[in-house]
């Protein structure tokens, strides 16, 4: 890319591309009757300045941004019941949204994200000390989610076979990468890479036609840094199947730029931040770190309670673990709190899972 020229660079750089040689702030000459004489055939006259002026500034003004995220208001409140425990809440607005705008992605990217936190608060459990959603086989239900995402990437193709835009590639990817979670619940590893690689094609569409787009950049980011966290073992079948690569550290710095930029991925990266960061790379500390504003902002989030009494407990600080995990139980035994498991009658409620483990960890925090 060009240099950026200051204004006075740019005008006087100009006659030399186009071959002229006369300087633009040549004066016109005055005949001594007074009278103006017709410049001559090469020089520049104030209205060629004026228009080779404007002409400099098209060519070398950084280019627009190809597309934004603009939320509308009711995306907004949706997000904020989300991230506040309220995912029923957020589906019962989002469903407005899709009514009014059919060929819009996101409010059904957003009602899917509404849904996989509520799969996800429902399959919570403990394993090496660590508060997650582990592997949990196939379930019914599950098609119900698919068929979700299927129709975000369908509604973004079919935006970006009319126009082809960052923004939508960006829906695309995030569309393909509710798939990836829950096939990596159900633990398949081959539909997880294919929609992961998926996913990351979309991203870096949208960044060839928005190199500053950050939540694309985070998406891109997520998937670097799991590719780079997977075990040797399964680095080696990656070689083989062909996936690309990943780098854990341009992952961390990704997902960074997501949580201090992004429009639609803040929340969402700062929790896989946090929760990546004790489960891969034992940095706790870093973790709290990363985690602290989501529990500020969002105190009715009983999960957000969770990881961070998980990570205080793995730092050793049993009385600010018990904090967070009182905090979580008051939550769970507020007859307010939705149903998270309302349309899979065969699952644990989000509340009833919370309780049990907030309970187990209070538990032995006393001993």
């Amino acid at each position: 890319m060009a240099p950026r020229l200051d204004k006075k660079s740019k005008v006087n750089s100009v006659p030399r591309r186009i071959g002229l040689t006369t300087p633009i702030s040549r004066p016109l000459r005055i005949c001594r009757g007074g009278s103006q004489t017709r410049p001559p055939a090469h020089a520049i006259t104030p209205r060629l300045a004026a228009l080779l002026l404007a002409l400099c500034f098209a060519l070398f003004a950084a280019p627009a941004r190809s597309s934004e995220i603009k939320l509308p208001p009711e995306a907004l409140q949706a997000m904020e019941k989300m991230y506040s425990g309220d995912p029923d809440g957020a589906i019962a607005t989002l469903r407005g949204l899709e009514q009014s705008q059919p060929e819009n992605p996101l409010p059904v990217l957003l009602e899917g994200e509404a849904r996989w936190w509520k799969i996800y608060c429902s399959n919570l459990e403990i394993r090496y000390g660590m508060i997650d959603a582990w592997k949990r086989g196939k379930k019914p239900e599950d098609d119900a989610f698919f068929l979700l995402a299927d129709r975000v990437i369908d509604l973004a193709h079919a935006q970006i076979a009319k126009s082809d835009t960052a923004d939508m590639h960006f829906y695309a990817g995030m569309g393909f990468a509710l798939k990836v979670r829950l096939e990596v619940l159900r633990g398949e590893n081959r539909a997880v890479a294919r929609a992961g690689v998926a996913a990351r094609s979309e991203f870096l569409r949208a960044l060839e036609l928005d190199p500053q787009m950050p939540d694309a950049t985070a998406g891109l980011g997520l998937y670097n840094y799991y590719v780079d966290s997977l075990s040797t073992a399964v680095k080696i079948l990656r070689f083989f199947m062909g996936i690309p690569g990943g780098n854990r550290t341009e992952g961390i710095r990704q997902m960074q730029i997501g949580i201090d930029h992004g429009v639609v991925t803040p929340v969402e990266m700062r929790f896989h931040l946090a929760r990546n960061l004790r489960t891969f790379d034992y940095q706790y500390e870093r973790a709290i770190v990363v985690a602290q504003p989501l529990v500020e902002r969002y105190p009715g989030n009983p999960i957000f309670q969770l990881l961070l009494g998980n990570l205080n407990t793995q730092m050793g600080r049993p009385e600010k673990a018990a904090q967070y995990f009182q905090a979580a139980l008051k939550i769970a035994d507020q007859p307010a709190t939705a149903d998270c498991c309302s349309a899979c009658p065969s699952c644990p409620t989000c509340s009833a899972r919370v309780r049990e483990i907030a309970k187990t960890f209070l538990g032995s925090l006393r001993q």
